[in-house]
């Protein structure tokens, strides 16, 4: 079921990283403004997890009917659930930055800049989760910080149309902002699993990802609510330049796609660890940037070319790393037990 699960989560993952700024970019370019409408739908999807939820709870109250257990709609207790709304508020001012990136960025520019997370993720994971650092864990922060440097240079080139080089820039820099800050969440929901004081399950999970949603797109409501995009929406729905009807349709398919990423990435933290969730997502890195490039025809200079190189061989370096690292850890635990085998058969 381990296995299973992972397999499920990275799909899930997969459908929502590639497909989440795809989608927000084609709002976007079809005539959508409103930043803050976009950050609120990267979560406003979080009622479908009522469905998986519904499941678990008749599956859970027929079990323990002959049992007397806990029957309640939700597992969830204080510590976890202040901890998974307070991850819920960072996640909202986070979602507002990497919208207010792709409204000014090519796809192909953003995800290669949300790659140098990995870099921060492993940082922080140090730090607040204690995973080691190995020389090859350094080289690919070393070489996806660089690749991420990289594409600032000659960026008049790469800049959409309609838009200042100052809009890029601005652009540019709150994005490598989301990044930094995505890199701090994804431990930090590690960090409240592993202090939640009860047992975790995917059930649990699912809880955290709705109360973390729930808060994100409280927090984009109320962004809304001072924007004035309650008021600009209906008019910007109906000069939507591939009509009114696929204003809506957008929206609620981007809300949908974004519960994918949100719910893949967490899912992970809880299958393995949050330096996995960060490296699955630089893994479809090179999918999104193909993506783009099929569907809104974005330009690929040489210093995405470059950039991409230096992502995708921070990857594969940290990937060996850990390869190289279990391997060896299996190594040592063959030799010990070899060790002891004659002083256990000397005791017999």
């Amino acid at each position: 079921m381990g296995t299973t699960l992972v397999i499920i989560n990275c799909i899930i993952l997969a459908i929502g990283n590639c497909g989440g700024p795809l989608i927000m970019r084609l709002y976007f370019n079809n005539g959508g403004k409103r930043i803050w409408f976009s950050t609120f739908l990267e979560t406003a999807g979080f009622p479908v997890i009522f469905l998986p939820l519904l499941v678990s709870y008749v599956h859970r109250r027929r079990s323990n009917n002959n049992e007397g257990g806990n029957s309640s709609f939700f597992l969830i207790k204080p510590r976890l659930l202040l901890a998974a709304a307070l991850i819920g508020i960072l996640s909202g001012f986070d979602n507002y930055l990497y919208a207010y990136g792709i409204a000014y960025l090519p796809v192909s520019t953003a995800a290669l800049i949300i790659a140098s997370q990995l870099a921060f993720i492993a940082i922080f994971s140090y730090f607040m989760v204690h995973h080691k650092f190995t020389p090859f864990t350094i080289n690919a922060v070393v070489l996806l910080t660089v690749g991420a440097a990289v594409l600032g240079m000659h960026t008049e080139t790469d800049k959409p149309v309609h838009e200042t080089h100052k809009q890029y820039i601005i652009g540019f820099l709150v994005t490598v902002a989301a990044a930094v800050m995505y890199a701090f969440i994804l431990p930090l929901v590690e960090l409240a699993y592993q202090k939640a004081k009860q047992p975790m399950s995917y059930t649990l999970v699912l809880e955290v990802q709705l109360i973390l949603c729930f808060l994100a797109s409280l927090v984009s409501v109320v962004g809304m609510f001072i924007a004035g995009d309650f008021k600009a929406l209906p008019k910007e729905a109906r000069d939507f330049k591939l009509g009114e009807t696929m204003f809506y349709v957008v929206a609620v398919f981007s809300a949908i796609i974004w519960q994918g990423f949100f719910l893949g990435a967490i899912g992970l933290i809880f299958c393995a660890s949050s330096l996995v969730s960060g490296i699955m997502i630089s893994v479809l890195l090179p999918i999104t940037e193909v993506l783009a490039v099929i569907f809104y025809h974005e330009k690929f200079q040489a210093e995405k070319g470059l950039s991409l190189a230096l992502s995708l061989w921070g990857f594969v370096s940290y990937f060996y790393g850990e390869i190289k690292a279990e391997k060896d850890k299996k190594r040592i635990q063959q030799e010990t037990e070899l060790t002891s085998l004659p002083r256990t058969i000397s005791e017999c």
